[in-house]
């Protein structure tokens, strides 16, 4: 009995001591230090090159189409930055567009060299397992996973140099799946992937740091309100014979409902990614979500997952 009394107070300073070295050392100095961002034709990566550029980094922003809206955007941003901000082409499947990235970095490093990599491009769709294709899960890996870890590995030595950070997009679906099972799977894979990341790179004096967002679809628009029309008519004779056209809507009502109840205060999200890459003593891991969404997580991490299966049991049932 007295010996969980030290236990307890050694337990409460290894919480407190984090936020203590917060609290009293300096704040980054973000000129000179550069960043590279993917997925910044919308969204948090859009938010996030804006955000970084106003403060005074150098901004390297990958987009898929660089001819498109959210491009246009960032480059009028740049036409008053001193050349600041450069948008450029980068799908992370492509090994090419990364090594391309990586020239250009190179290139245009500024004085105090390369500071962070924003692995933010993503991908979501809708539909229980046996509804999408081999295809989909393929992409749905390549771009979500693999594309983290293939700009990861090709940035990781002047990571290393510049003893910068390294922040990934993951999701509290990392905990849990409510109809997007396939972005689950790969939001968890890119957890364990950090894990491992974050303690070898500590020797090198690099932070690695995950940010878990709540639901911000209305924001991000990442995931289109779902067709059950479409869904039919994409499903295999076999998925036919098993599931009707009234389940189908049932669900696809379900989770655009789920969509339409998304923050569209996107700024929330970029606030944990600032402070990810600008804070001298970061997070591991910023969880941003409503109150019943960081309860679902809990009850997810602690209890046993029969209680799990039987709370998403019965909001699948509402």
């Amino acid at each position: 009995m007295w010996a969980a009394g030290p236990l307890l107070l050694l337990f409460l300073l290894l919480l407190l001591l984090p936020r203590l070295r917060r609290r009293g050392a300096a704040a980054l100095e973000p000129a000179g230090r550069a960043v590279l961002i993917t997925g910044c034709d919308s969204g948090f990566g859009h938010l996030l090159a804006l955000r970084l550029h106003r403060l005074g980094f150098t901004v390297f922003a990958g987009c898929l189409c660089p001819g498109g809206d959210g491009a246009r955007r960032l480059q009028r941003e740049a036409a008053a930055g001193a050349g600041r901000l450069r948008v450029l082409r980068l799908d992370v499947t492509r090994a090419r567009d990364v090594m391309a990235a990586k020239e250009l970095v190179l290139s245009h490093l500024p004085e105090r060299g390369f500071w962070g990599l924003v692995n933010n491009a993503g991908i979501s769709t809708f539909g229980e397992t046996g509804w999408l294709s081999m295809e989909k899960y393929e992409k749905f890996a390549d771009v979500n996973l693999l594309g983290s870890i293939r700009t990861t590995l090709a940035f990781l030595p002047l990571l290393r140099k510049y003893k910068g950070r390294i922040v990934f997009m993951s999701s509290i679906i990392a905990y849990f799946s409510l109809g997007n099972g396939i972005y689950s799977m790969t939001k968890a894979a890119i957890e364990k992937f950090c894990d491992a990341l974050r303690l070898e790179m500590k020797k090198f004096g690099v932070r690695v740091c995950i940010i878990q967002p709540g639901n911000y679809a209305r924001c991000t628009k990442i995931q289109p309100p779902v067709s059950a029309e479409e869904i039919w008519n994409e499903l295999s004779e076999e998925e036919k014979a098993v599931y009707n056209k009234e389940y189908i809507q049932e669900r696809a009502n379900f989770f655009n409902r789920i969509l339409s109840e998304g923050s569209t205060n996107g700024n929330e999200v970029v606030d944990a990614m600032v402070d990810a890459l600008t804070s001298p003593a970061p997070k591991a891991r910023y969880m941003v979500a409503k109150l019943k969404e960081k309860a679902l997580v809990f009850v997810c991490a602690l209890f046993p997952t029969v209680v799990m299966d039987s709370v998403l049991s019965y909001a699948l049932s509402k």
